[in-house]
């Protein structure tokens, strides 16, 4: 974030793509088992979920969106108390 002269805060875009709201189900899959989520946001280069509670992620993991056909390998880039952002590997 920069503070302008103004004094408004300014964020600093980092993702590569843009980002397209979408609200579809889906499905993260590890060694450990599977996570239902909801795909909020995505790219073509990642996307952020939410879960119904805090997760844990491993370093890598699948995004599955069973309706789309879509998989993907993919790897945490932030996240809050319920929302997870994640980049295509």
């Amino acid at each position: 974030m920069l503070e302008s002269c103004f004094g408004f805060v300014t964020m600093i875009e980092k993702r590569v793509a843009p980002r397209f709201k979408v609200l579809k189900g889906g499905t993260v899959d590890h060694v450990g088992g599977s996570i239902p989520c909801t795909v909020r946001n995505m790219s073509s280069s990642g996307a952020a979920v939410e879960f119904a509670g805090r997760v844990d992620l491993p370093a890598s993991f699948m995004l599955l969106i069973e309706r789309d056909h879509f998989a993907r390998r993919c790897r945490p880039v932030w996240s809050n108390e319920r929302r997870v952002g994640m980049a295509f590997c």
